[in-house]
């Protein structure tokens, strides 16, 4: 289903566009646009798909982009290392999460809580600090491309401690709620 038609010269103006370049990019007539625009004719569906389509790839390119906030040095952890090597490292850079790795891939996620959780209520008799992060942590964080728009990077950070960025596999950067606000901010 299709958004209603009569949003089309906002949504056409907010990115600039003249009723001639919206033609070009959507494969129709500057004067079709005119007249849908002004409600003279019963418009087509194809074609109103195609203006649609045409705007929000435009909006997504105007969109802020993961590249654009992520932070490319990314401090992790091994999951063999130490609870306390965790939250020296932790400690040392000031983050309250990071990303755990097995070599280059990403496993694992852990967070200020998850370590404070198994400190203070450890029951199974082991030393907290002595056991392997890999044996704590929480699932992986999601990995998005370079290219994913901030709308997407809001809705994941609602239920995710940070979001990974790949390229062809390969992490190239976190995004954390912190990294959000200084966009919005």
């Amino acid at each position: 289903m299709l958004p209603a038609i009569d949003i089309i010269p906002d949504r056409r103006r907010k990115l600039g566009l003249t009723q001639s370049q919206l033609a070009d990019m959507a494969g129709v007539s500057q004067s079709y646009i005119a007249k849908l625009e002004a409600s003279k004719i019963e418009p087509s569906y194809l074609k109103v798909k195609a203006i649609f389509e045409a705007l929000d790839k435009l909006e997504r390119k105007k969109e802020v982009q993961a590249v654009e906030i992520m932070t490319t040095d990314i401090i992790s952890v091994q999951r063999s290392a130490t609870v306390h090597e965790t939250i020296e490292i932790m400690r040392r850079n000031g983050y309250s999460q990071i990303p755990v790795l097995d070599g280059d891939k990403p496993v694992g996620g852990v967070t200020e809580r998850t370590l404070l959780d198994h400190i203070l209520y450890n029951d199974d008799g082991l030393q907290a600090s002595r056991k392997l992060v890999g044996d704590i942590m929480e699932e992986s964080w999601p990995m998005v491309s370079e290219d994913a728009p901030l709308s997407l990077l809001s809705n994941l950070l609602k239920y995710y401690q940070a979001i990974l960025v790949q390229r062809h596999g390969q992490v190239m950067g976190i995004i954390t709620k912190a990294d959000l606000l200084g966009v919005i901010g």
